[in-house]
């Protein structure tokens, strides 16, 4: 994106997982089959309440509820063996109502945004086909930063892509770890009840709003700031 755009620019900022695509609940699973591969129970409801924060802090977090230690090469494969059971169930993601249709009202209104992923860029690449992305939209993984979520790195990263300030910038994500790192950018966060997550929750973690999904997010632009009279 180029670097001469105006200083009053706005930005969107969104999460993938969950956010634009319907792919929590694979995630959750691909998590179980890996930590079970570890000899790691883990309910998963308690799987699910830690989605969206990199891998690394969730296994992190996975250990400190079951009491276990594990060394760096057995951290190193939990996450592959998640990657590998992510993969084998690509087919069944889908995009969330509205996503397509939302990018590219922001398109015709000419409203940069971006995507900033705490997965890694082979996890991603099979949600990031289905939105049919221009080569122009930047989309940062936890490969391009040196913490993902809840650390602001990638939504930091995404903005300076746009070149667009963090206090023009509008953090659309579906879990409270989205909305911790959209404060500590810091930037404006709204909240999506697609990843699971309850409404009062994404507000407490510090949402200005909260929509149902992509496609509610869209009948509402006016109250994020898109103005009717931008160009279509």
């Amino acid at each position: 994106m180029a670097s001469s755009r105006a200083p009053d620019s706005m930005a969107f900022l969104f999460d993938l997982d969950g956010t634009l695509v319907d792919s929590v609940y694979q995630h959750v699973l691909a998590w179980r089959e890996a930590t079970q591969a570890a000899g790691i129970e883990m309910p998963v409801w308690r799987i699910h309440r830690q989605i969206g924060m990199s891998g690394g802090l969730m296994v992190q977090a996975f250990l400190r509820e079951v009491g276990r230690v594990v060394s760096a090469e057995e951290m190193d494969r939990i996450q592959r063996t998640h990657a590998q059971a992510y993969e084998r169930q690509a087919e069944s993601l889908r995009v969330l109502p509205g996503s397509c249709e939302l990018l590219a009202e922001l398109s015709a209104r000419q409203v940069p945004y971006a995507i900033a992923t705490s997965g890694r860029t082979g996890n991603a690449n099979r949600a990031l086909k289905l939105l049919n992305l221009s080569a122009a939209v930047p989309v940062i993984t936890r490969d391009d930063v040196r913490h993902a979520k809840p650390d602001p790195d990638l939504f930091i990263a995404a903005a300076a892509r746009l070149a667009v300030p963090l206090n023009r910038c509008i953090i659309v994500g579906d879990s409270v770890w989205d909305i911790l790192a959209a404060r500590r950018a810091p930037a404006l966060a709204v909240g999506l009840l697609s990843g699971g997550y309850g409404c009062e929750e994404l507000e407490r973690a510090g949402a200005y709003r909260t929509y149902d999904d992509p496609a509610d997010l869209l009948r509402h632009l006016d109250e994020c700031g898109v103005r009717p009279d931008q160009p279509l």
